[in-house]
């Protein structure tokens, strides 16, 4: 190389090694971008990439004079960029004493003094790790050959792994390896001298390399297929089109083979259906209808293959089921084997039986309390920005949605302070409602109001309205700023989205179709089912004319020449009404939702936030409540007896057998109906003391219990206590 004379060629570290004949000339490419004194005057197709050659010899002959710093020798054509250092040396020597260098910007150089280094925060822990690309261990040190992620609490990276993937991925794929963050993570990565080129990403430009992935798997696994003309016939739109594995694409089936009426309805092999049911997450997947005969009358089934000697089940999840399940056996009066014996007729029915569809509503059940946890937990990670400076809202319950209002908009506000909650309008505010009580039941109010306001539209799931006045005073902007900040605050969750509204904050609206349950105007759904249901062309002419002023004024007009056109003309109407109408507000609440970074979250676990934006809060049960608390006792008292009146009483409870009700319980002790998707601060406990009646203490989240020597005794004292003290409070 004529600019640091070695003749290594090894492009992770130097660069491409160019050699040109004509003007006897090489060069590593590195040296010549970081080299001082030459810019690129040229077009990129001129000398090299852009440097001239005149340019170049110059430089040489520049750097001829100069020492370098490390090796002595001449030709260091480097400087450091520091003011007043006069330092000098080449690349690798550059790269052996670990000096920066910045491939961005101006390409600027800083010698092993007056680099730049990362910041660590003296209370971090100084342990070991696991490089995330390597997986070897890495030791949390502020080290030349060590980096850590700026958007990862714990994520610490090998210099030589990032540099290896940066060169790899190039500028378009190279990202935080643990959270995908890109614009944090690169800009970091080039301030502390990782070279990411700006190219396409090594596998994207390897010739034929996703040539397999367009060969699509046609044939008809289902262990009786109909199809008179075998397994591999294939006929697009009729009922022998056939329809791949949803799940790995890699097993097929005719529609008419699986009785499915549609191309729409999903699908899984056998295998793919036994691993999800093993690993419980069979809920995640939209199960299709099975249409066996006019009785199941479309009737979910998880089962696949009809046939006329065995029930339609799939291997270990009807059967191992009813045989784990005595008490339903003996409700049926079955042996573990007797189902096998039954007619055809009746075997149908046992497979569409409630048996089914409880264990799916238990599974689903429990995907939603796995997604919860992991909302529970971003939205803690989240939390960590709100410091301990106090801003005080002022909020007149009868006129939340103002009061709010007036407070999110008042000049010291920032979401990443402490929010502290004073009711104007309770002139006999109960004395046991503390600051984290008052705050839930704000949040509470104010989601409720939203629920219920002008901005959505909807019954149950909404999508946002079109308010013209709420546009121009910004509502929607705050609307999803306050949604934003009672999630990382401890307030409860919206629960009204439709799946519509939430995948366009999520993936954008671009990308979604909207379904006909999207559009709440009661007119314009009589218009659309009008032209979705015609029957012939001149009815369907007919419904165009009956609705030409909303076409047209939708944008929608377009010529009709068959029936089939309508499917087009729906759809365009469906993304007008429910998606291109509100864009501006559905933008302004994006825009809100990214307060306190919620919407990036939301962006990167869809499934999770899902769990809480388009569900209702799980029904709270005994079990949730029991599992909510933790208890704590003094040495000289029974916890065991303690708890089993607790856990008694919850059943209780449960049961109908009281006159509370378990939100009456979470209410006297935390001042929440519900359980907030970041849970309570601090968690709930329980002490068992000697006290006679309970105490709720909503500062600490704690139930103080009266220790009774009989379970009578202590259900009596728990009824009286929390009916009274919730009655007093709601008078």
């Amino acid at each position: 190389c004529v600019l640091c004379g070695r003749t290594d060629d090894c492009p992770e570290k130097y660069g491409e090694k160019r050699t040109y004949v004509a003007y006897n000339l090489t060069v590593h490419y590195y040296c010549l971008l970081m080299s001082s004194g030459i810019w690129q005057r040229g077009e990129e197709d001129e000398g090299v990439d852009g440097f001239l050659i005149t340019d170049i010899r110059k430089e040489v002959n520049r750097a001829a004079k100069l020492k370098c710093n490390i090796c002595k020798k001449k030709g260091a054509s480097i400087g450091c960029v520091a003011p007043k250092c006069k330092r000098s040396y080449h690349f690798p020597c550059g790269i052996q004493k670990e000096c920066i260098f910045q491939f961005m910007e101006d390409f600027r150089s800083y010698c092993w003094e007056h680099k730049p280094v990362q910041k660590f925060l003296d209370k971090e822990s100084r342990g070991t790790s696991q490089c995330t690309i390597c997986l070897d261990l890495v030791e949390q040190l502020p080290v030349y050959t060590v980096l850590k992620s700026p958007c990862c609490k714990n994520a610490w990276f090998h210099r030589e792994c990032l540099q290896y993937q940066a060169l790899s991925a190039g500028i378009f794929f190279f990202r935080c390896s643990v959270c995908n963050n890109k614009d944090k993570f690169q800009k970091e990565m080039l301030r502390m001298g990782i070279h990411i080129p700006e190219k396409d990403a090594s596998w994207e430009l390897e010739e034929n390399a996703y040539q397999d992935l367009l060969q699509c798997y046609q044939h008809c696994d289902i262990k009786r297929c109909l199809c008179k003309k075998g397994r591999d016939y294939n006929e697009p739109d009729s009922k022998w089109e056939i329809k791949r594995c949803q799940c790995c694409g890699s097993r097929g089936t005719h529609l008419a083979c699986s009785s499915m009426k549609s191309w729409e309805q999903n699908w899984e092999c056998m295998e793919c259906r036994s691993i999800l049911a093993k690993s419980g997450n069979y809920s995640k997947q939209k199960k299709r209808s099975l249409a066996t005969s006019e009785k199941t009358d479309g009737t979910t089934c998880l089962l696949e293959e009809p046939s006329p000697k065995c029930p339609r089940q799939s291997p270990g999840s009807q059967r191992s089921f009813l045989l784990q399940s005595p008490k339903i056996m003996c409700q049926n009066n079955l042996s573990p084997c007797s189902h096998l014996e039954l007619p055809a007729s009746n075997r149908v029915t046992m497979s569409l039986s409630p048996l089914m569809s409880n264990r799916n509503c238990s599974l689903r059940k429990k995907h939603l309390r796995k997604q919860r946890r992991e909302v529970c937990n971003i939205l803690k990670e989240l939390k960590l920005q709100v410091n301990t400076k106090t801003t005080r809202l002022n909020i007149n319950a009868e006129k939340i949605w103002n009061s709010a209002l007036k407070g999110f908009r008042q000049r010291n506000f920032s979401p990443t302070n402490t929010i502290e909650i004073k009711f104007t309008n309770c002139r006999n505010k109960s004395k046991t409602e503390t600051c984290g009580a008052s705050k839930h039941r704000f949040f509470q109010l104010l989601m409720l109001h939203l629920q219920n306001s002008s901005l959505f539209e909807g019954s149950f799931a909404k999508n946002l309205s079109l308010d013209f006045q709420a546009v121009k005073e910004n509502l929607y902007f705050e609307a999803g700023r306050m949604i934003a900040v009672s999630l990382v605050h401890g307030g409860p969750s919206p629960c009204f989205f439709s799946k519509t509204l939430f995948s366009c904050l999520v993936y954008g609206p671009e990308n979604v179709k909207p379904a006909l349950e999207d559009v709440a105007d009661v007119d314009v759904a009589r218009t659309i089912k009008m032209i979705k249901y015609a029957n012939s062309l001149s009815d369907l002419q007919s419904a165009i004319h009956d609705s030409y002023e909303f076409l047209a004024a939708a944008g929608c007009l377009r010529p009709i020449t068959s029936l089939c056109d309508k499917n087009m003309l729906v759809n365009d109407i469906l993304i007008h009404h429910v998606i291109k109408r509100i864009i501006s507000p559905l933008e302004s609440f994006r825009q809100g939702l990214k307060t306190l970074g919620v919407l990036e979250k939301m962006q990167m676990h869809p499934e999770a936030f899902s769990s809480i934006l388009c569900h209702k809060p799980e029904r709270l049960s005994a079990e949730t409540i029991c599992d909510l608390f933790t208890i704590h006792s003094s040495s000289d008292v029974n916890k065991v007896e303690g708890a089993d009146f607790w856990i008694g009483y919850l059943q209780d409870v449960e049961s109908g057998e009281s006159v509370v009700t378990l939100e009456d319980i979470l209410l006297f002790v935390t001042g929440s109906f519900s359980i907030p998707p970041i849970g309570f601060d601090p968690e709930p406990s329980i002490k068992f003391l000697h006290i006679r009646y309970p105490v709720g203490n909503r500062l600490l989240n704690c139930l103080e219990l009266p220790i009774t020597k009989t379970y009578e005794q202590f259900k009596n004292k728990m009824e009286f206590t929390i009916r009274n003290t919730l009655r007093v409070e709601r008078e």
